[in-house]
């Protein structure tokens, strides 16, 4: 069985969703699934661009084979390497022996990598600038090196005016049979999950996506295609716009994730009281525990608000693991331009507050806030007029 949808009259998304999995890269989480996204142009000449991850790669082949209707497939157009959308590449070179691979000197070197070399005559070495004429379309390519990996290129249809961009403007989740992100409520449904995609996926190369950002203001760009989630035909601007602020680690929004670990409840306790002065003075919170949730949910929250405070006890002399496991993903991820309240408890020796400025030092345009809340077990009224100090100095800035 097939199941395609239409992009435009010689467009078709051939491409699907996989909701067994439970950690996208062996990391993520999932619980909405994620599709991956493949495409077939039918003009004069065949072109399919990218593959897809083996987990749907019966779907996959049967899709491209119905499409084809016989037709011969001239072109695969490699965007990108990652075997989620490589994995069946080897695959469809064997049952479609006279296809061309159109791709990257970086990218073919990946193929050797991954798979075998191939016979010079199987092979179209593309760079930044060069074209591809099909018959009535013809598509210029544009290097995006890392968005997100060295070799990853873009390609942009003077016809139609699409751009196909690889990993980036992608989301998690599965597209229940939508295909578009106007036949969703994406802003309800899918943009949490879609910040999440960027903070973790790509955030960490910030002045990587503005460089393609500045190649792209200069295209006319009617439609979007990524290889994971929807394709884009509308309020492509606002989606351009999410992705300068998030590429600029710039606040999406005015307002405070509160991170907390407790082992006992005493942390918890005074993350509680926090959050609830907080929302008393306006300020729009999120509290997670960082014991019981991916570090990448709040990663994504980091990146979207203003403001972080940080509440965890001293362990072992330390920083408590999952909040060092939070700190070192956020580290690692670029985390810059926020402003950071700390919460530290000890029950003898507090040592957390000044071990965590130590791992934020790196980050770039980061405040971490002298008014510091140190309690030793539980919170007690003394401990008040600090974090009264702190909360003050964050709800000051971070009030709509």
């Amino acid at each position: 069985m097939h199941c395609t949808r239409k992009i435009t009259d010689d467009l078709v998304w051939i491409g699907g969703s996989d909701r067994k999995l439970s950690l996208f890269e062996a990391v993520y989480p999932v619980p909405a699934g994620v599709s991956y996204n493949s495409y077939l142009l039918k003009d004069e000449k065949t072109v399919l661009f990218d593959t897809v991850d083996k987990a749907i790669s019966g779907l996959f082949f049967d899709n491209l084979k119905y499409e084809l209707g016989g037709r011969k497939l001239d072109y695969v157009v490699i965007h990108h390497m990652e075997p989620d959308h490589s994995a069946t590449l080897w695959e469809l070179l064997t049952l479609y022996p006279e296809v061309k691979v159109v791709t990257s000197a970086k990218a073919l070197t990946m193929i050797t990598q991954f798979f075998e070399a191939l016979p010079a005559e199987r092979v179209v070495t593309v760079k930044e600038g060069d074209t591809l004429e099909t018959g009535k379309h013809t598509y210029s390519f544009v290097a995006a090196p890392m968005v997100h990996w060295p070799e990853v290129m873009m390609s942009y249809d003077k016809a139609d005016r699409i751009l196909f961009t690889a990993d980036a403007f992608g989301t998690f989740g599965a597209l229940d049979g939508a295909i578009f992100a106007d036949e969703v409520d994406f802003e309800r449904e899918y943009l949490d999950e879609a910040r999440r995609y960027y903070c973790n996926i790509v955030g960490k190369y910030g002045a990587q996506v503005q460089a393609v950002l500045k190649k792209a203001a200069g295209l006319d760009i009617q439609m979007i295609c990524p290889l994971h989630g929807f394709v884009w035909r509308r309020d492509i601007d606002k989606l351009l716009a999410k992705y300068d602020c998030w590429s600029r680690y710039e606040p999406e929004e005015k307002g405070v994730l509160i991170a907390y670990t407790s082992v006992y409840g005493g942390t918890q306790a005074a993350a509680e009281l926090a959050a609830a002065k907080l929302r008393e003075k306006g300020v729009t919170v999120k509290m997670y525990d960082a014991s019981m949730t991916h570090t990448s949910y709040m990663v994504a929250e980091a990146f979207r608000f203003s403001h972080v405070i940080f509440a965890t006890t001293t362990y072992n002399n330390g920083i408590f693991i999952k909040m060092e496991e939070l700190l070192h993903d956020l580290v690692a991820h670029s985390f810059s331009g926020k402003t950071v309240g700390i919460i530290e408890n000890g029950s003898w020796a507090p040592a957390a507050g000044k071990l965590i400025r130590a791992m934020l030092e790196p980050c770039k345009g980061i405040t971490i806030l002298d008014e510091q809340v140190t309690i030793k077990s539980a919170m007690k009224p003394e401990n008040e007029a600090a974090m009264d100090a702190m909360l003050g100095r964050i709800a000051a800035e971070a009030v709509d």
